[in-house]
């Protein structure tokens, strides 16, 4: 018998109850209530759009009803096999039965003619005469059910019951791992199908979904032709939606890989005997000097704001003796940046580190920690790699050992020589550093560098400068596919330059004392950096926009969900 793949239920319109006609405006304003005094009512145009509103509710009740009715009467009719199938009781804690549920991604042909307990989402299903066929989803993994009246293990009313279930229902099957005569091609797991014996539903979903999976889950290039027929599903859309938009096997995988970048960069720092320490995110003054800082009223104690870095508080840890240190906190810039990299908050990856002699001592580390870190993304995270390049198709990263570093000026040189107009002494734009990046690709091989000997006037006040040059800094940033991921430096610690450079940044000195006040009692040569967790994880994945790696954004103009 052949076996169809999952595809989209038939067009629920034909079971869909009659839409009554529309209210009319003499109905609508039959109903009006009377004005009150001189003020005048709704208008008519008011009055239509809540009486379509209300009946778009209670068309929407009237299908809802009559799926449970449908449900109910199908449960209700006498079966056999009516114990096999149906609304399972509220899990609450009641009982542990000590039943073994298998994981989707663990189904093979190892498994063949051996029962399973499953439990994952109706990704879809299609039902027809005594058959019936289920996509069952858990994260990434799919896989086929299969069910065909028998009346031994499966009824008629059992195949309707099952043909009925709303797509992303929650549900518990047990069944018969068996070879299928052809791959399951729809699937990830195409070698092998289920033959359900058994199908109870934990948790049904609203038949009104915001959005498919499967429209959500296309490959970028479905929508390169002109005339293609799919429905895109748009940022703002997947966004307002994010549970559901998070259900989709990319993105499952990319917070999966997001949560590898943290644990990699703890790991890499905890082999060296770094301490992971946690600051306060309320503080009295700007951390990196500037306004880009949301203000509050703290308490009785007057104006604070919320960190833009852990900096002030990795060097005094420092100062502490603690001599490596590194947090993975929350960060916060109140900067109107409607970038596809920018973020009003972010998780920050922040190091800091005692140093002997030289700042390059910083960049070992970190030179280490990044390549550790690639290196164990791709072999930890193969499978999820695999699943965002199906929808996200991307080169896999490139990079050196040990990883180039090249100075500020002779990537200046590098870009005026390919025309570029290059200010020595100031930063470089977002444009200039993707032109530096495809410079440095086409030329040394790869996608990840670092940039060092930074002018003084694109640094920080708390960065030491050169001590050849003042117009340079013992600085650095390092980059991916021509994006900047992290910026350090040498810090300074000597209180009094450190209080003159903060005065011509403009930051008034009372609100950073404590912070100057601990480099009076002797103080360590440290240096250190910072980096954000979602910029890391978009860049290694080469995705368009920074909210594809960040959970839940909040930018300019995002606050919710």
């Amino acid at each position: 018998r052949p076996r169809p793949n999952a595809s989209r239920n038939a067009s629920a319109a034909s079971r869909a109850p009659k839409r009554e006609p529309p209210m009319s405006d003499a109905d609508a304003s039959a109903s009006a209530p009377p004005p009150a005094g001189d003020d005048q009512g709704p208008s008519k145009k008011a009055l239509k759009k809540a009486a379509a509103a209300a009946e778009k509710a209670r068309l929407k009740a009237e299908r809802a009803a009559a799926l449970e009715a449908k449900m109910a009467a199908l449960q209700a009719a006498p079966d056999a096999l009516a114990h096999r199938y149906g609304d399972a009781e509220m899990v609450q804690s009641k009982e542990i039965t000590g039943r073994a549920w298998t994981r989707v991604d663990a189904l093979n042909e190892t498994l063949k003619d051996r029962e399973v307990l499953l439990r994952g989402r109706v990704h879809n299903v299609r039902g027809k005469g005594k058959s019936a066929f289920i996509v069952l989803r858990q994260q990434t993994a799919t896989v086929q059910v299969t069910l065909f009246v028998d009346d031994v293990n499966v009824s008629k009313g059992m195949v309707k019951w099952a043909s009925a279930l709303t797509r992303e229902s929650v549900v518990d099957i047990k069944g018969l791992v068996v070879h299928p005569e052809v791959p399951i091609e729809s699937c990830t797991q195409k070698e092998v199908e289920v033959v359900c014996r058994e199908i109870h539903c934990i948790s049904r979903s609203d038949p009104e979904l915001p959005f498919l999976i499967e429209d959500a889950s296309r490959p970028d290039s479905a929508f390169e032709a002109e005339d293609t027929q799919f429905v895109r599903v748009l940022q703002d859309t997947r966004l307002n939606n994010r549970v559901m938009d998070l259900r989709t096997p990319a993105n499952n995988a990319i917070f999966k890989i997001q949560s590898g970048v943290g644990t990699l960069f703890r790991e890499a720092l905890l082999r060296r005997n770094f301490t992971e320490i946690h600051t306060p995110k309320l503080i009295a003054g700007a951390s990196e000097g500037g306004a880009a800082v949301f203000k509050l009223d703290y308490m009785q104690v007057g104006p604070a704001c919320l960190a833009q870095s852990p900096q002030l508080y990795k060097q005094m840890a420092i100062m502490g003796d603690l001599e490596g240190v590194f947090e993975i906190g929350p960060v916060f810039r109140a900067e109107d940046s409607n970038t596809h990299r920018h973020l009003c908050e972010f998780t920050g990856l922040d190091m800091e580190m005692t140093i002997k002699e030289h700042y390059d001592e910083v960049l070992d580390v970190l030179d280490e920690l990044f390549v550790s870190m690639f290196d164990g993304l791709n072999e930890r995270f193969k499978r999820e790699i695999g699943v965002v390049n199906e929808q996200h198709p991307f080169e896999p990263l490139q990079y050196c050992r040990p990883s180039l570093r090249l100075t500020f000026e002779e990537g200046v040189k590098m870009l005026q020589e390919a025309g570029e107009e290059v200010d020595p002494l100031g930063d470089i734009g977002t444009e200039t550093e993707r032109v530096l990046g495809r410079l440095v690709k086409e030329k040394y091989g790869t996608d990840f560098y670092m940039l060092t000997r930074y002018p003084l006037n694109a640094r920080p006040f708390y960065t030491m400068p050169a001590p050849d040059d003042p117009n340079y800094t013992n600085s650095f940033d390092i980059f991916i596919r021509g994006q900047e991921i992290i910026s350090g430096a040498q810090r300074i610690h000597d209180p009094k330059l450190l209080a003159e450079r903060a005065e011509a940044c403009g930051i008034e000195l009372p609100t950073i004392q404590p912070y100057i006040d601990s480099f009076k009692y002797g103080a360590m040569p440290h240096g250190g950096c910072g980096v954000g967790l979602e910029r890391v994880a978009m860049l290694f994945l080469n995705l368009p926009n920074i909210r594809k790696t960040s959970m839940f954004p909040r930018d300019p103009k995002r606050l919710t969900p």
